[in-house]
Protein backbone atom coordinates (compact mmCIF):
# COMPACT_ATOMS: atom_id res chain seq x y z
CA UNK A 1 0.00 0.00 0.00
CA UNK A 2 1.32 3.70 -0.91
CA UNK A 3 0.55 6.03 2.00
CA UNK A 4 1.12 9.72 2.50
CA UNK A 5 0.99 11.75 5.64
CA UNK A 6 0.74 15.97 5.17
CA UNK A 7 1.03 18.12 7.95
CA UNK A 8 -1.72 20.92 7.69
CA UNK A 9 0.11 23.64 10.37
CA UNK A 10 -2.94 26.13 9.88
CA UNK A 11 -5.65 23.47 9.19
CA UNK A 12 -8.77 23.92 11.11
CA UNK A 13 -9.52 21.44 13.86
CA UNK A 14 -13.52 22.60 14.08
CA UNK A 15 -16.16 22.65 11.90
CA UNK A 16 -16.86 26.47 12.11
CA UNK A 17 -15.25 27.44 8.43
CA UNK A 18 -17.12 28.17 5.49
CA UNK A 19 -16.92 25.72 2.15
CA UNK A 20 -16.58 29.53 0.21
CA UNK A 21 -13.21 30.41 1.79
CA UNK A 22 -11.02 27.19 2.69
CA UNK A 23 -7.73 28.87 1.25
CA UNK A 24 -8.17 31.90 4.03
CA UNK A 25 -10.80 31.40 6.67
CA UNK A 26 -9.84 27.49 6.69
CA UNK A 27 -6.23 27.94 6.96
CA UNK A 28 -5.19 26.86 3.37
CA UNK A 29 -7.00 24.25 3.81
CA UNK A 30 -7.48 24.33 0.00
CA UNK A 31 -3.63 23.10 0.27
CA UNK A 32 -4.29 19.73 1.99
CA UNK A 33 -7.61 19.11 -0.18
CA UNK A 34 -5.52 19.41 -3.42
CA UNK A 35 -3.23 16.59 -1.61
CA UNK A 36 -5.78 14.34 -1.21
CA UNK A 37 -7.13 14.96 -4.52
CA UNK A 38 -3.72 14.05 -5.85
CA UNK A 39 -3.18 10.98 -3.71
CA UNK A 40 -6.28 8.90 -5.19
CA UNK A 41 -7.72 10.42 -8.42
CA UNK A 42 -7.16 8.46 -11.94
CA UNK A 43 -8.79 9.52 -14.35
CA UNK A 44 -12.30 8.21 -14.37
CA UNK A 45 -11.10 6.07 -11.36
CA UNK A 46 -10.00 6.42 -7.77
CA UNK A 47 -6.70 4.54 -6.49
CA UNK A 48 -7.66 1.87 -4.06
CA UNK A 49 -4.50 0.94 -2.83
CA UNK A 50 -3.56 4.54 -1.40
CA UNK A 51 -3.81 5.45 2.00
CA UNK A 52 -3.82 9.32 3.28
CA UNK A 53 -3.43 11.15 6.35
CA UNK A 54 -3.92 14.53 7.23
CA UNK A 55 -2.76 15.77 10.41
CA UNK A 56 -4.50 18.84 11.54
CA UNK A 57 -2.35 21.34 13.51
CA UNK A 58 -0.95 18.27 15.51
CA UNK A 59 -4.39 17.84 16.85
CA UNK A 60 -6.75 15.51 14.93
CA UNK A 61 -5.63 13.00 12.17
CA UNK A 62 -8.04 12.13 9.61
CA UNK A 63 -7.49 9.42 7.38
CA UNK A 64 -8.40 8.26 4.31
CA UNK A 65 -8.82 4.98 2.83
CA UNK A 66 -8.92 4.36 -1.33
CA UNK A 67 -10.47 1.00 -0.25
CA UNK A 68 -13.78 2.37 1.22
CA UNK A 69 -13.80 6.25 -0.51
CA UNK A 70 -17.31 7.13 -1.22
CA UNK A 71 -18.55 10.73 -2.03
CA UNK A 72 -14.97 12.15 -2.81
CA UNK A 73 -14.81 14.02 -6.03
CA UNK A 74 -12.32 16.04 -7.74
CA UNK A 75 -12.55 19.16 -6.83
CA UNK A 76 -11.48 21.11 -3.56
CA UNK A 77 -15.09 22.47 -2.01
CA UNK A 78 -16.62 18.48 -1.80
CA UNK A 79 -12.80 17.43 -0.08
CA UNK A 80 -12.99 20.39 1.93
CA UNK A 81 -16.63 19.06 3.04
CA UNK A 82 -15.69 15.63 3.96
CA UNK A 83 -13.29 17.55 5.90
CA UNK A 84 -16.33 19.90 7.94
CA UNK A 85 -17.96 16.59 8.24
CA UNK A 86 -15.59 14.61 10.07
CA UNK A 87 -14.64 18.05 12.48
CA UNK A 88 -18.59 18.17 13.03
CA UNK A 89 -18.34 14.37 14.74
CA UNK A 90 -14.79 15.72 16.37
CA UNK A 91 -16.51 14.84 19.99
CA UNK A 92 -17.03 10.81 18.46
CA UNK A 93 -13.01 10.75 18.41
CA UNK A 94 -12.17 10.07 22.50
CA UNK A 95 -8.56 9.41 23.08
CA UNK A 96 -7.01 7.27 20.28
CA UNK A 97 -9.77 5.53 19.24
CA UNK A 98 -10.94 6.59 15.24
CA UNK A 99 -13.95 7.13 14.17
CA UNK A 100 -15.32 6.89 10.82
CA UNK A 101 -17.29 9.65 9.81
CA UNK A 102 -18.30 9.03 6.46
CA UNK A 103 -17.58 5.79 4.33
CA UNK A 104 -13.68 5.72 3.88
CA UNK A 105 -13.17 8.55 6.08
CA UNK A 106 -12.02 8.16 9.70
CA UNK A 107 -11.01 11.06 12.42
CA UNK A 108 -9.21 10.37 15.74
CA UNK A 109 -7.50 12.83 18.14
CA UNK A 110 -3.90 11.28 16.69
CA UNK A 111 -1.08 14.33 16.68
CA UNK A 112 2.33 14.21 14.40
CA UNK A 113 4.44 12.14 16.62
CA UNK A 114 1.45 9.39 17.39
CA UNK A 115 0.34 9.32 13.64
CA UNK A 116 4.29 8.93 12.50
CA UNK A 117 4.20 6.12 14.81
CA UNK A 118 1.88 4.02 13.36
CA UNK A 119 2.60 4.92 10.18
CA UNK A 120 5.90 3.34 10.90
CA UNK A 121 4.26 0.04 12.13
CA UNK A 122 2.39 -0.44 8.75
CA UNK A 123 5.65 0.85 6.44
CA UNK A 124 8.74 2.50 5.46
CA UNK A 125 8.50 6.31 6.26
CA UNK A 126 10.29 8.39 3.84
CA UNK A 127 10.12 12.23 4.27
CA UNK A 128 10.30 14.54 1.32
CA UNK A 129 12.53 17.23 1.66
CA UNK A 130 14.45 19.19 -0.76
CA UNK A 131 17.80 18.65 0.78
CA UNK A 132 17.24 14.80 0.32
CA UNK A 133 18.91 11.94 -2.09
CA UNK A 134 17.22 12.08 -5.80
CA UNK A 135 14.30 10.00 -5.53
CA UNK A 136 15.47 8.41 -9.30
CA UNK A 137 18.60 6.73 -6.92
CA UNK A 138 16.30 5.01 -4.30
CA UNK A 139 14.65 1.77 -4.40
CA UNK A 140 10.62 2.04 -3.81
CA UNK A 141 10.04 -0.04 -0.93
CA UNK A 142 6.86 -2.82 -0.65
CA UNK A 143 4.57 0.16 1.38
CA UNK A 144 6.35 3.24 1.31
CA UNK A 145 4.51 5.77 3.38
CA UNK A 146 5.69 10.00 2.66
CA UNK A 147 5.80 12.58 4.74
CA UNK A 148 5.27 15.98 3.17
CA UNK A 149 4.28 19.68 4.36
CA UNK A 150 1.44 22.05 3.51
CA UNK A 151 2.76 25.47 2.10
CA UNK A 152 4.97 25.64 5.08
CA UNK A 153 8.17 23.92 6.11
CA UNK A 154 8.76 21.22 8.88
CA UNK A 155 9.18 22.54 12.25
CA UNK A 156 11.94 21.78 14.17
CA UNK A 157 10.21 19.27 16.42
CA UNK A 158 8.82 17.84 13.08
CA UNK A 159 12.25 17.11 12.00
CA UNK A 160 13.67 15.91 14.99
CA UNK A 161 10.43 13.46 14.81
CA UNK A 162 11.25 12.34 11.56
CA UNK A 163 14.75 12.11 12.05
CA UNK A 164 13.97 9.26 14.41
CA UNK A 165 11.35 8.00 12.30
CA UNK A 166 11.85 8.72 8.55
CA UNK A 167 14.38 5.73 6.89
CA UNK A 168 15.23 8.07 4.21
CA UNK A 169 14.93 11.53 3.14
CA UNK A 170 14.17 11.90 -0.99
CA UNK A 171 13.72 14.95 -3.15
CA UNK A 172 11.76 14.84 -6.50
CA UNK A 173 13.93 17.12 -8.62
CA UNK A 174 15.92 20.51 -8.38
CA UNK A 175 12.89 22.39 -8.01
CA UNK A 176 10.51 22.94 -4.74
CA UNK A 177 6.67 21.94 -5.88
CA UNK A 178 3.73 22.30 -4.53
CA UNK A 179 2.76 19.38 -1.68
CA UNK A 180 -0.51 17.97 -3.94
CA UNK A 181 2.16 18.49 -7.31
CA UNK A 182 4.12 16.58 -5.30
CA UNK A 183 1.86 13.43 -4.79
CA UNK A 184 1.55 13.75 -8.05
CA UNK A 185 5.06 12.98 -9.01
CA UNK A 186 5.41 10.18 -6.26
CA UNK A 187 2.49 8.40 -7.69
CA UNK A 188 4.12 8.48 -11.25
CA UNK A 189 7.60 7.78 -9.81
CA UNK A 190 6.48 4.45 -8.16
CA UNK A 191 3.52 3.84 -11.21
CA UNK A 192 6.98 3.48 -13.45
CA UNK A 193 9.20 2.23 -11.15
CA UNK A 194 10.76 -1.23 -12.63
CA UNK A 195 9.67 -0.35 -16.11
CA UNK A 196 11.88 -0.02 -19.07
CA UNK A 197 8.87 1.46 -21.58
CA UNK A 198 5.73 3.35 -20.97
Amino acid sequence: MRQFIVLGHDAPTAATFSLDDIAGGAGRLDVLCRCVNSAFFLSHAIRTDVRCRLVLADTFTIRFEGRELRRLNPDERSTAALVRNALEQRENAIGHMETETSPGVYLSRLGTEETFANAAEEGTVIELHEDGQPIRETEPPDDPVFVLSDHNDFTSAETELLENTATTRVRLGPERLHADHAITVVQNYLDTAGYTAY
